[in-house]
C-alpha cells in the first residue's frame, strides 16, 4: 500500500508514519508538509490513500481535496485533523473525501479508516458518525451549517491571518470575490468586524490558537 500524508507539523506527520509503519507493516509513506506540493506530487506518487489535514500553511485541505479529485476522480482521501465539526466533515465529505477522522482517534482506528478507504470503502470516526446521524450539533454549528465550501476556505484563510490578495491568489479568484465572500460570512454568520468571523473560527473549532501567526510566517 501506498500512502502520502500531508499535515504541517513535523512532529506530528512523523509519529503518524511511524505509528502506520508498525500497525501496517507493508505501507510505502510518502511525506509532505503542504497542499500544494500534495498536489503536484500526487500524480508521480499515485498514493492508495491520501491522508490529509484540514488546516494547512499554503491551501486548505478541502482545496486540496477538490483539485485532487478534479484530476484524479479515483483519489481515496482520508481526513485526518483536529477539526471535528459537524460542518466541516460535511464540507469535507462534499469534496470528495472516503473517510473522516479526528487526531483523537485511536491509533487501531486510524489504521483501520485507512485499510478501508484503501480498500475504496468510506470510513468515518465512530462518534463523529454516530453525530452525523443523529444530526447532533455544537452550540455554535448552526452559525456554520448553511456555508458553502469556498466560504469555508476564505474563513479559514482569513482567521489564519492571510491578506486578501493571497487568498484571492491560492483560490485562483478575484480580489473583489473574496471581498464578496467576506462581506456575505459577517452577514450570514452574524457578526460585524473581521476580529468576530477570527473569534468564531476559534470558538468553532476550526482555527487553533496560534495557528494565524504561524500561517502569517509561512
Amino acid at each position: 500500500m501506498k500512502l502520502m500524508i500531508v499535515d504541517d507539523h513535523q512532529v506530528v506527520r512523523q509519529g503518524i508514519a511511524n505509528l502506520l509503519r508498525n500497525l501496517l507493516p507493508a505501507v510505502a509513506i510518502t511525506e509532505l508538509d503542504a497542499g500544494l506540493d500534495a498536489i503536484a506530487r500526487y500524480g508521480s506518487v499515485q498514493p492508495d490513500v491520501l491522508l490529509l489535514d484540514m488546516g494547512l500553511p499554503d491551501v486548505s485541505g478541502l482545496e486540496v481535496a477538490r483539485r485532487i479529485r478534479q484530476r484524479w476522480r479515483g483519489a481515496a482521501i482520508l481526513f485526518f485533523t483536529m477539526h471535528d465539526e459537524l460542518p466541516m466533515v460535511r464540507q469535507a465529505l462534499e469534496v470528495g473525501g472516503m473517510g473522516f477522522v479526528s487526531k483523537n482517534c485511536a491509533p487501531e482506528e486510524l489504521a483501520e479508516a485507512v485499510r478501508w478507504v484503501a480498500a475504496g470503502k468510506p470510513y468515518i470516526e465512530h462518534p463523529i458518525a454516530t453525530r452525523l446521524a443523529l444530526n447532533q450539533e455544537r452550540p455554535v454549528d448552526h452559525r456554520l451549517r448553511d456555508m458553502t465550501q469556498r466560504e469555508m476556505e476564505v474563513l479559514l484563510m482569513f482567521a489564519r491571518g492571510d491578506a486578501v490578495s493571497r487568498i484571492a491568489e491560492r483560490l485562483c479568484i478575484s480580489n473583489k470575490t473574496v471581498s464578496n465572500h467576506l462581506a456575505l460570512l459577517k452577514s450570514k454568520l452574524q457578526v460585524e468586524s473581521s476580529i468576530e468571523l477570527v473569534h468564531l473560527a476559534v470558538d468553532a473549532g476550526l482555527l487553533r490558537l496560534g495557528q494565524e501567526a504561524r500561517a502569517g510566517r509561512a
